[in-house]
């Protein structure tokens, strides 16, 4: 036969769980009994009293390992042939809430595009609880601070399923972030939170606003085109935005009607309208250009702006020129200044450099130089010592290293004696004149 009985989770050990009574009819050791639990369960026997024994816990229970136990009790006589008896024991084991529920994730990121009808719903999310019953059913429900206005997600109670409650512009709210808390039915309630976070979804519902030309006519006089503009000419820029993000955002500029199509053009991302040939005297004085600007979104959104170009004259060179450049980004001033700077101290520091250069090289070439030489004479006129008549004159020729000198004697330049003497002697003049040449010829040289 068996029986049945039932203890909580949270029973201490050597609790009582059942009350067994064993009888045997026999007399002496035949009649008397023992008992012991059969099996490695958490269970012990004891003796109570007169033929009752105690089934109690041994160690600590946990329904959420183990709901039940069947005990096996075995009774045995003390007869020389022992004699026994198997009665068993369905033990349950009573659930008490000691288990909080559980997110199967921390984070849940769920998506919703904007202008979505409200109660659509975007997502769920879930918590388990371990325990049973009451213990483990599940609630779900928002956090939010006193003074919050309402959110614009919601949350089922019973099922976790997320939906929202107004429709979303993600001009105006990009994600939504929420606390999501998960309380089980038991006394006292255990709970745990998770956070919640929508990302809104953009779409294409808006249109380029143009800002440049502006729409409302304040630019009605145009934009002015000398008559010899060159190709390239910068006549205008039409400046638009997007309030989409991302592809919705980009924006592509074309040229959709114009008096004259061939003679100008638009930069597809730039919007700069410019010339697409040089301006001719037969051009008309007066265009009328409609620029589209259009989106990439799905499906495409545009608008278009209106400019108005008058050809004139008077425009100076420089303006020309100017207007047909492309713009220059502003170099920055202060990088600017500390480029000069180091470049006057490179400049000056190269100077410097050369100059002590040159300096050392004529130092040098001035150690080098040998002494001195003596100064010699002209003439033999010009000194009153040596033997040479004076009117003889003579060179010098020194060599470097050396300490011989070599004179060159050269022919008489004055009258071998002076003017002043009478004319009656020239005869006497002539003759000492040849002996003093014939005499030079046989020395002229000495060393």
């Amino acid at each position: 036969s068996s029986v049945s009985a039932s203890v909580p989770e949270d029973a201490p050990p050597r609790t009582v769980v059942a009350v067994l009574s064993v009888r045997d009819r026999d007399s002496g050791d035949n009649g008397r009994t023992e008992c012991a639990v059969a099996g490695d369960v958490p269970f012990i026997l004891t003796a109570a009293f007169a033929e009752h024994y105690e089934l109690r816990t041994s160690a600590a229970l946990d329904r959420e390992t183990t709901a039940e136990y069947n005990v096996s009790v075995v009774a045995t006589d003390w007869g020389r042939a022992r004699l026994s008896a198997r009665e068993s024991v369905l033990v349950r084991i009573g659930d008490v809430n000691d288990n909080a529920p559980r997110f199967t994730q921390a984070l849940y990121s769920m998506w919703v595009s904007e202008n979505d009808a409200a109660s659509v719903r975007i997502g769920s999310v879930k918590a388990t609880d371990a325990d049973a019953g009451a213990n483990g059913r599940v609630r779900y429900a928002l956090l939010r601070e006193e003074g919050e206005e309402q959110t614009a997600v919601s949350v089922d109670a019973e099922s976790g399923a997320v939906s929202v409650v107004r429709a979303l512009d993600y001009e105006e709210v990009r994600a939504v972030e929420v606390t999501v808390s998960a309380a089980d039915g038991g006394s006292p309630p255990r709970s745990a939170t998770a956070l919640l976070r929508v990302l809104v979804r953009d779409e294409n519902d808006n249109a380029p606003v143009v800002l440049h030309p502006p729409p409302d006519g304040s630019a009605a006089l145009g934009e002015l085109v000398p008559r010899h503009a060159r190709a390239g000419y910068l006549v205008a820029k039409v400046v638009a935005v997007d309030a989409d993000a991302g592809q919705n955002a980009w924006l592509c500029y074309e040229l959709a009607k114009a008096t004259e199509p061939g003679l100008f053009r638009v930069g597809l991302h730039s919007g700069e309208v410019r010339t697409a040939r040089a301006v001719g005297e037969r051009d008309a004085a007066r265009h009328r250009l409609v620029v589209l600007v259009r989106d990439r979104g799905r499906p495409p959104r545009s608008a278009s702006a209106t400019l108005a170009v008058a050809l004139a004259d008077g425009f100076s060179e420089g303006h020309l020129r100017a207007s047909e450049e492309e713009p220059a980004a502003e170099p920055d001033g202060r990088l600017t200044l500390y480029l000069s700077v180091c470049l006057a101290c490179v400049s000056a520091l190269f100077v410097a450099s050369a100059a002590a250069a040159v300096a050392a090289k004529v130092r040098r070439a001035r150690r080098r130089e040998p002494g001195t030489l003596p100064t010699f004479p002209q003439s033999a006129a010009d000194s009153g010592a040596g033997s040479l008549p004076r009117s003889y004159v003579y060179d010098v020729r020194l060599a470097a290293g050396t300490v011989d000198s070599e004179f060159r004697f050269l022919g008489p330049l004055f009258p071998c004696f002076p003017a002043g003497l009478p004319q009656g002697a020239a005869d006497q003049r002539s003759s000492l004149c040849s002996a003093g040449l014939g005499q030079q010829e046989g020395d002229w040289a000495a060393q």
